[in-house]
C-alpha cells in the first residue's frame, strides 16, 4: 500500500509543478503569478478542491506523446470566496503556454456544467497562447464546447473572466460572452488576430499592447470592464465584484447590516451649480447618496459621459446608471448607450435593483453619431430599461431633455418611482432652442431681437424648464430636496423589495443588437 501511496504523491507533486521550476521562474520574472498561486490567493484558505488534476492530453502527433503534463495546462475545481461557493479554472502558462487542447477544454466544460447545476458563480482565469495547433480541429471544437456553455449559463449564474496573460484568436470569444472581463495592465492582451497577421493583411505596424492591451480595451473598445495594475489587485477586484452579486438568478444579493440614522446628506445641496451650463461630477452625487466607500465602478475609463457600477444603499446591493455632465455634457452617444444597456441587462438578470441618476441634455448630435447608428444603439438602452423588471428608481438632478428624458428610466417605460430635484429641467429641449422655434416670428420682428429672445427664453424656462409640469401630470412622483435623496431612496428600495411583474409569454424579445 505504501508504494501505491508514494506513487499517488509523486503524481500530485508533478501536477503541482506544472511545466517545471524553470517555467515557473519565467512566469514570476514577468510579474505574474502561476495558475495555482492565483487560485490560492483568490479563494478562502484551504477551500479549494481540485477536479481533474491527473488529466493528460491524448495527442501522439508531432512527438507530443513525449511531453505529458498532469492537468494538461489548466487547473480546475471549486472552493469558496467569503464562504460562498464558486467554481474556477485557471490556465497554466507554464504548460504548453496554456494552449487549449481537447482534454483541457473538457476539464473547463466539466467545471462549467457543475457550476450551472449548483447555481454558483463561474470564474475563469485566462492565460493562454490560444488553440494547441498540434491538435487541429479538436482544439477548435473544444473552444466551441466552451462557448456553448457560456451561452447556456448566461443570465443564470454570474460569469467572470480575468485576462491575466495572452488571450488570442478563438480564445477571446469566451470572455466576451461572460458578464465581466477584467484585464491586468502590462501583462495581458486580447485580440482576434495578432500584430504579425495585422502587418501582413493591412500593412499596419502595431504592438500587442497597442492592439489589444488593457489600456486599449478599457478606453477604446470597451471590451474590458475593469483593469488592475497586477495579478493581486485583479484577484482582489474579483472578490469585491462578487460581494455585490447573488449566487444565481433565483437569489438576491446579500443585505448587509448597516446602522441607519436620519440619513440626510447636506453636501448634496451644493453640488449642482446655479448655472445650467456649468458641469459637475456626478460621482460626487453618487458618493453623497450611497453607503460610504461602497461604489465599484464598471467601465470607468470608457464612455465617461455615463457612469455605471455597483454600490450599497442602506446595506442593499444596487446598480447605478448616471449621466455625467463632466464629459460631453452628459449627452447619450453610441458608446454610452451600449455601456448602460449591457449593465442594465446584467442587473435585471440577477435581481439587482437599479438607480438611475439623470442629467442629460439629449443625444449627441453629429454625422459621426448618426452614421455609426445612434438610432439603433440608443434603442438598446431604451429596450433594456423597458424590459427590466427589477425595482427601478430615477432621480433627475438637473436636465432631462427630449428623447433622452424618455430613455433614462422615465415613468413612461416602467420606472417605479421618479424623483426630481427642485432645479430639474424637464422639457423637449433647452429654453433657448425652444424659444427660437416657438417665438421665431415675434423675435425677428422685434426692435431688439437679442433682448426679445432673452425675454422669451426666461418666459419659457419659468413655465416649462421646471419639474412641476411633470409632477402635475404624475410623471414625477415627488420633487425632493437634494439632501433628502439618500433617505428617500433607502425607503423606496425597501418598499420595492418584493416587486413582481408579469411579462408576456415569449421565447425572447428581439433587442436591436
Amino acid at each position: 500500500m505504501n508504494s501505491k501511496i508514494n506513487q499517488l504523491q509523486d503524481k500530485i507533486a508533478q501536477a503541482h509543478l506544472g511545466g517545471g521550476e524553470k517555467r515557473i521562474e519565467t512566469q514570476h520574472s514577468k510579474g505574474k503569478l502561476t495558475a495555482r498561486e492565483r487560485i490560492a490567493y483568490l479563494l478562502d484558505e484551504g477551500s479549494f478542491e481540485e477536479v481533474g488534476m491527473l488529466v493528460t492530453h491524448r495527442t501522439t502527433d508531432f512527438g507530443m506523446e513525449k511531453e505529458i503534463y498532469y492537468g494538461d495546462g489548466v487547473v480546475t475545481g471549486y472552493g469558496t470566496i467569503s464562504g460562498r461557493l464558486v467554481y474556477i479554472f485557471a490556465q497554466d502558462f507554464t504548460v504548453f503556454g496554456g494552449a487549449l487542447s481537447e482534454t483541457h477544454a473538457e476539464k473547463i466544460c466539466k467545471i462549467m456544467d457543475m457550476a450551472l447545476k449548483m447555481g454558483a458563480p463561474m470564474i475563469g482565469l485566462n492565460d493562454s497562447g490560444g488553440a494547441r495547433i498540434q491538435e487541429g480541429v479538436r482544439s477548435l471544437g473544444g473552444y466551441a464546447d466552451i462557448f456553448f456553455r457560456n451561452v447556456q449559463a448566461s443570465g443564470v449564474i454570474p460569469q467572470i473572466s480575468a485576462i491575466m496573460g495572452p488571450c488570442a484568436g478563438g480564445a477571446v470569444y469566451s470572455p466576451a460572452m461572460t458578464d465581466f472581463t477584467m484585464m491586468v495592465e502590462g501583462s495581458s492582451y486580447m485580440f482576434v488576430t495578432g500584430p504579425s497577421v495585422v502587418k501582413t493583411v493591412t500593412n499596419e505596424t502595431v504592438t500587442s499592447e497597442e492592439l489589444g492591451g488593457a489600456s486599449t480595451h478599457s478606453t477604446k473598445s470597451g471590451v474590458a470592464h475593469t483593469t488592475s495594475e497586477n495579478d493581486v489587485v485583479c484577484l482582489e477586484d474579483i472578490k469585491k465584484l462578487l460581494s455585490y452579486l447573488p449566487q444565481n438568478n433565483t437569489e438576491t444579493a446579500a443585505l448587509l447590516p448597516v446602522q441607519l440614522n436620519e440619513e440626510y446628506r447636506q453636501q448634496l445641496d451644493a453640488i449642482v451649480p446655479e448655472s445650467a451650463n456649468k458641469p459637475y461630477d456626478m460621482k460626487e452625487v453618487i458618493n453623497g447618496i450611497i453607503d460610504e466607500d461602497s461604489f465599484f465602478e464598471i467601465h470607468k475609463d470608457y464612455a465617461e459621459n455615463i457612469v455605471v457600477g455597483f454600490a450599497r444603499l442602506g446595506g442593499r446591493s444596487i446598480g447605478i446608471i448616471a449621466n455625467n455632465p463632466m464629459f460631453l455634457a452628459g449627452c447619450l452617444d453610441v458608446n454610452s448607450s451600449i455601456k448602460a444597456a449591457r449593465f442594465t441587462r446584467f442587473c435585471d438578470a440577477f435581481n439587482i435593483p437599479l438607480l438611475v441618476l439623470v442629467d442629460v441634455p439629449g443625444f449627441l448630435p453629429g454625422t459621426d453619431q448618426e452614421w455609426n447608428g445612434i438610432i439603433v444603439h440608443g434603442a438598446k438602452l431604451l429596450y433594456a430599461l423597458s424590459e427590466a423588471t427589477v425595482p427601478r428608481v430615477t432621480v433627475i438632478t438637473r436636465k432631462a431633455y427630449g428623447g433622452a428624458y424618455d430613455v433614462m428610466n422615465s415613468k413612461h417605460i416602467g420606472a417605479d418611482l421618479n424623483f426630481a430635484w427642485p432645479n430639474a429641467e424637464i422639457a423637449v429641449m433647452g429654453a433657448k432652442g425652444a424659444s427660437e422655434i416657438i417665438f421665431k416670428k415675434e423675435i425677428s420682428e422685434a426692435a431688439d431681437p437679442v433682448a426679445k429672445l432673452a425675454e422669451k427664453e426666461a418666459e419659457y424656462a419659468e413655465k416649462f424648464a421646471t419639474p412641476y409640469r411633470a409632477a402635475q401630470r404624475g410623471f414625477i412622483d415627488e420633487v425632493i430636496l437634494p439632501h433628502e435623496t439618500r433617505r428617500k431612496l433607502i425607503k423606496a428600495f425597501a418598499m420595492l423589495e418584493n416587486k413582481v411583474v408579469d411579462t408576456p409569454k415569449r421565447k425572447h424579445g428581439n433587442i436591436p443588437l
